[in-house]
Order: structure tokens, then C-alpha cells, then sequence
């Protein structure tokens, strides 16, 4: 299999292609600070967790995670919000698929901010490791109108190197409150002194929209959703990696339909 996905029981992990890194990956799993996240803030109080354990360290009021042989179940309640997320693998595609349900067991109407969070590297994890700040120059951004979804592509170092292109893309079964928003600067993200634990952009403020040739590039969407009492949505946030933008585009444009998943 050319696409795998590592993930420990508290959230995080990282993600390859072959030989090729696609998210950080790092080997200290109890202070996971990169890798692939799903963050949510409550706008009426200002409240921010995690769909998973790791970054926010939100303690839940329940929390249960389930390996099973096709996908990773991790189910959690806060408050009056609970969620379900399911990773997985596409047999079909070199794609990963992380789809998140949100119930609302309250009694009044509630909106939530879903934003993703990944840090793409696009290279050999020895390298990223060794010379972090150099592999980063490589590679550039861009945001895609037609299929709402944020492309990378690596330039190659040298001509024996592969050309690679990854994407990551939203999906949204239920009832959206505004355009989606998205961002591929780690620093305009994370925010001097701060870390994914508590980073600058889930201080109520959107998402600047920076692409190009960043200095540390990551994949982050937003979407905020309605939620009625008792009401349900489901987002779907599809990461690939292919050979060029042509198929990456394809691909964004197949996995923007939830159904797909």
C-alpha cells in the first residue's frame, strides 16, 4: 500500500505516501504538537476543543476511541455537543477520509466553527527531521475556487525527483453559516509564542486566506454550521496525494461530494 495513516489513541499522527511524508511526523507521541487535527469553537461562549484528545487537551465529558480493521472511531461529548469522528484510508484512492459528526443534545439553536489543521511536508521524513526549514522552501500553495480546496505542489530539487501534488478538501452534509475560509501559513495560524494547543487562529478571528510560497506551509478550512436541538452535521475533510495538479484537482473535485466518502 503506497497510502498510510499512523494514529495514536489520543488524536494527531501523521501520514505517508510511498517513501514521502505528506503530514509531520514526529516520534514523541506524548507531546504531539503537529500533524493532522480537527478543531471547534463555540462562538457564543468562546469555548475550544478538539475532535480528538490532542491539541487542545480538553478534558471530555466522555471520550472512547475504537480501532477497528477498516477505520479509527473516536467518540467524545462536551457539554452539549457530541462528536464522532471516523478516519480512514480510501481503498480506491491515495486519500485519507476524516469525517466528523456533530449531534446538538441541547435545547436551543447552536452554531460551530469546524476548522482542519494539517502540516504538509511533501518529502522524505529523514529530511524534514534534518533540515526542516530548508525541505519547507519547496513547496507552494494555492487555493482552488472551483472545488473549495487548498492545493500543494513541490517543485523537484533535482530531475530524477517525482513531481508530487496533494490537496485537502471539505465536505458538508448539513446547513453552512457563511463562506469557507482557509489558510496555509503555520505562523499566521499558530501566532508568535503559541503552539497547536492554543493557536492565534481560534481566537475568533478568520482565517487571513494566505497561499503561495510560505515560509512553513499547512492545510487549514473552515466551515461554521447550524445546529438545531437535537440536530446533526457531518463534515468530511479528504487529504490526497498524487503525481500532478491535474489529478489533484480531480480528486478534490470527486471528495468535495460527501457522499464520496
Amino acid at each position: 500500500a503506497r497510502s498510510t495513516t499512523l494514529l495514536p489513541n489520543a488524536g494527531g499522527g501523521s501520514r505517508t505516501w510511498g517513501e514521502l511524508a505528506v503530514t509531520r511526523l514526529r516520534q514523541d507521541w506524548t507531546n504531539d504538537s503537529s500533524a493532522h487535527f480537527i478543531y471547534l469553537r463555540d462562538p457564543w461562549s468562546n469555548r475550544v476543543w478538539s475532535a480528538t484528545y490532542l491539541p487542545i487537551r480538553q478534558e471530555p465529558d466522555e471520550y472512547d476511541v475504537t480501532f477497528q480493521l477498516e477505520k479509527v472511531v473516536v467518540r467524545r461529548r462536551d457539554g452539549d455537543f457530541e462528536t464522532t469522528l471516523q478516519i480512514a484510508v480510501s481503498p480506491e484512492d491515495d486519500v485519507e477520509i476524516r469525517r466528523l459528526s456533530i449531534v446538538n443534545r441541547g435545547d436551543r439553536p447552536r452554531d460551530l466553527e469546524v476548522t482542519s489543521y494539517a502540516e504538509i511536508v511533501l518529502g522524505r521524513p529523514a529530511d524534514d527531521v534534518a533540515h526542516p526549514a530548508f525541505g519547507k522552501l519547496f513547496v507552494e500553495s494555492e487555493f482552488d475556487h472551483q472545488t473549495a480546496s487548498l492545493l500543494f505542489g513541490r517543485r523537484r530539487r533535482s530531475s530524477d525527483e517525482s513531481p508530487v501534488w496533494a490537496f485537502h478538501v471539505p465536505a458538508l452534509e448539513g446547513r453552512a453559516c457563511g463562506a469557507i475560509e482557509w489558510e496555509t501559513d503555520r505562523a499566521r495560524f499558530i501566532g508568535r509564542g503559541r503552539s497547536s494547543a492554543n493557536p492565534l487562529a481560534l481566537d475568533g478571528r478568520a482565517l487571513s486566506g494566505t497561499t503561495g510560497a510560505v515560509l512553513d506551509p499547512i492545510a487549514s478550512l473552515r466551515e461554521r454550521v447550524h445546529l438545531a436541538p437535537g440536530a446533526f452535521v457531518r463534515m468530511t475533510f479528504a487529504t490526497g496525494v498524487t503525481s500532478d495538479r491535474d489529478s489533484a484537482v480531480a480528486m478534490a473535485r470527486k471528495y468535495r461530494d460527501g457522499s464520496a466518502a
